[in-house]
């Protein structure tokens, strides 16, 4: 794993909070934050590895949009090199963060699977997705404007290969509002157990109020199945945190 630093980022009171980004302070200590902040965010991870194994195609590109330090993209490089007709299968990792892009290479650099793992940073908008049997989006549509969502889910599937594989992960909201108040309540005490003061909860929420917008599961579901996938179906749910899986026809 990536060299671990305790995420303190939001510990002291801070009279101005600024919109959260994926800068350098966010990078160092990114790994601990995912992993305090996001329930199941490991076995997210590990399933991943699994699910390229069975999806991925032999001479097809498997897709992590962004990748932050690469935790997908080495899953699902441990996952197809399980399979001897995948050995012409590899990985593009995207993301738009400088910072991040340059710690995940020296961390790939580390790896067995450094040779089959690229590393580009680019928007995700302005990129084409070739020849992709497997795209991964890890809690990465959240942060990309609500209108600007339809139109990358639409470029996916186009570029899947048929049987190509979506799996998209997202923190989710409820139509329910006191299924919301209960999930958002589980997650903070979540967060609490693994040592996050109210102060540092309420000002990354605060820090987080106009960059993530999350969406309801029935929001992502008509947007994959608009989008032509034959289905759409949640395989994992943690409170307000789930990933799902849609197959292309």
């Amino acid at each position: 794993m990536p060299d671990k630093h305790k995420d303190s980022i939001y510990a002291e009171p801070i009279s101005s909070i600024k919109k959260f980004e994926f800068d350098e302070s966010v990078v160092q200590v990114f790994e601990d934050m995912i992993q305090r902040s996001v329930p199941g965010y490991l076995t997210i991870i590990g399933q991943i590895g699994l699910l390229a194994e069975k999806f991925a195609q032999a001479n097809s590109y498997c897709y992590d949009l962004g990748c932050s330090l690469g935790a997908a993209s080495i899953a699902m490089a441990e996952g197809i090199a399980n399979q001897e007709k995948l050995q012409n299968c590899n990985i593009i990792a995207i993301d738009n963060s400088p910072a991040m892009i340059s710690k995940a290479q020296n961390y790939l650099n580390r790896t067995p699977h450094k040779n089959r793992i690229k590393l580009e940073c680019n928007n995700i908008e302005d990129m084409s997705f070739k020849n992709a049997s497997v795209i991964v989006m890890n809690f990465t549509l959240q942060f990309i404007p609500v209108e600007k969502r339809r139109a990358i889910i639409q470029k996916i599937y186009q570029d899947l290969l048929p049987g190509g594989l979506l799996i998209l992960s997202e923190k989710i909201t409820f139509e329910d509002n006191d299924l919301q108040s209960l999930n958002t309540e589980l997650h903070h005490r979540f967060k609490q157990a693994n040592n996050y003061s109210q102060l540092e909860i309420a000002q990354k929420r605060a820090a987080l109020d106009n960059t993530l917008h999350p969406e309801t599961i029935a929001d992502h579901q008509e947007r994959m199945l608009s989008a032509g996938f034959k289905n759409a179906e949640v395989w994992f749910q943690c409170f307000n945190f789930t990933s799902m899986l849609a197959v292309k026809k």
